[in-house]
């Protein structure tokens, strides 16, 4: 599988991937626990079907400590007892988030409460814009049918 247009080198791709990493980056500062932040671009990636995000947060969050067996879980989260109270809120949120043509009304208050109750305002901006961010990179991925497996961890930090 090759992707259909090489976004890195293309002018007009690289400019928008240079805008949405710069987003990413005002996340990826903020006060939202890195573990977390992984676990939600890892599920919405898996939701989404972005085997090249996928790809990609699990080698990152793998170089950067996290256990293969939360890996292997988290896209089975709601059944396995590895991860936080506020891990699985920040998870339920994304899913979601992600899902939002799947769901009436989209985000429940409930989903977000429980969410509220484990971060304060400024981790919630952050996960929202998080959720946002990366269903824009899986879209474009997707899309592009931008292959998966080669990437090196911090292969674009």
């Amino acid at each position: 599988m090759t992707a259909r247009v090489d976004l890195f080198t293309h002018p007009l791709g690289a400019k928008v991937l240079k805008h949405i990493n710069s987003a990413g980056k005002a996340v990826s500062d903020s006060g939202l626990p890195a573990a977390t932040q992984e676990l939600v671009k890892i599920r919405a990636s898996q939701v989404n079907g972005c085997g090249f995000c996928t790809d990609m947060h699990t080698k990152d969050a793998a170089a950067a400590g996290e256990t293969s067996l939360r890996l292997n879980l988290v896209a089975v989260w709601r059944e396995a007892t590895v991860f936080t109270e506020a891990e699985r809120a920040a998870l339920e949120l994304t899913e979601q988030g992600t899902r939002i043509a799947d769901a009436a009304g989209g985000v429940t208050d409930e989903a977000w409460a429980n969410a509220a109750k484990h971060y304060d305002e400024d981790q919630l901006v952050a996960l929202m814009s998080l959720i946002a961010i990366i269903n824009a990179y899986n879209r474009i991925n997707v899309i592009n049918q931008q292959p998966a497996g080669d990437y090196r961890p911090g292969q674009f930090g």
